[in-house]
């Protein structure tokens, strides 16, 4: 018996799956290496040449120069480390959540509110 995964699809959502990983692999690495105070210094100091220290693609590095949090998680970008990144800039992840959704961060904070009732 033959078993063919299908990928699944949900509108408006970059799903996290193998081949989005794959993609997002070097973007993750670097934002990972972000627990490193010196290395979120050296990002600081010089985003052009930290991406290529870490070998992002020329969509990575333009999503990473937009602050576009949509276009960072449709170039393979995991929120769980994007987060390390939304560090630096100021933001939580629900501010990344929010992003996400097309939500205000207070609208998106009264959904998840809502959702645990």
């Amino acid at each position: 018996m033959s078993s063919v995964r299908q990928k699944r699809e949900i509108p408006g959502t970059a799903v996290f799956d193998g081949d989005l990983a794959q993609k997002g692999y070097a973007l993750n690495k670097m934002c990972f290496s972000f627990n490193s105070a010196d290395n979120r210094a050296e990002f600081q100091r010089d985003e052009q040449a930290y991406c290529r220290k870490y070998g992002l693609n020329e969509e990575q590095e333009s999503v990473i120069r937009n602050r576009d949090v949509l276009g960072l998680l449709a170039a393979g970008g995991n929120v769980y480390y994007l987060a390390k990144f939304a560090g630096i800039l100021g933001l939580d992840v629900q501010d990344l959540g929010a992003a996400q959704t097309g939500m205000t961060k207070d609208e998106f904070k009264a959904m998840l509110v809502a959702a645990g009732k």
